[in-house]
């Protein structure tokens, strides 16, 4: 069994920043994908950072490059605990949105969310003057 729990969503100014973390606990392979999804209001859920322990690389899409850094910690030395990181800055009001993290196992690295069978709750993310 794999849970993963996400959290740090509140909100924040226009160009203000905000560190969210996701926590994946359970029985954690050597390889595994962690993305982060968001569903911003009126639009369909888009991943946004995918990091993947095949090359310990994340991987953005433009519209946070630059803005968003997604970095995952050693998992414990019993391999059952691994958290992610997603920093965030010069966050915009089509940044809000709920957060979610979700996981697969395995090298492949992929941003379609049939992928991934783990799934945390989302978290919100309010970018408001």
């Amino acid at each position: 069994q794999v849970r993963l729990v996400a959290s740090g969503g509140r909100e924040v100014p226009p160009g203000g920043s905000l560190r969210l973390s996701c926590t994946m606990s359970g029985n954690i392979p050597t390889y595994y994908a962690i993305t982060w999804f968001r569903q911003s209001p009126g639009k369909q859920r888009e991943a946004v950072a995918l990091f993947s322990t095949s090359d310990d690389k994340a991987i953005y899409v433009d519209a946070v490059k630059g803005r968003f850094t997604f970095s995952v910690e050693p998992a414990s030395e019993s391999q059952n605990v691994v958290r992610g990181y997603l920093e965030m800055a010069r966050l915009q009001p089509e940044d809000t949105g709920t957060y979610s993290c979700a996981a697969a196992f395995g090298i492949k690295k992929s941003l379609e969310e049939s992928y991934y069978p783990y799934w945390g709750q989302g978290t919100r993310v309010t970018v408001s003057s």
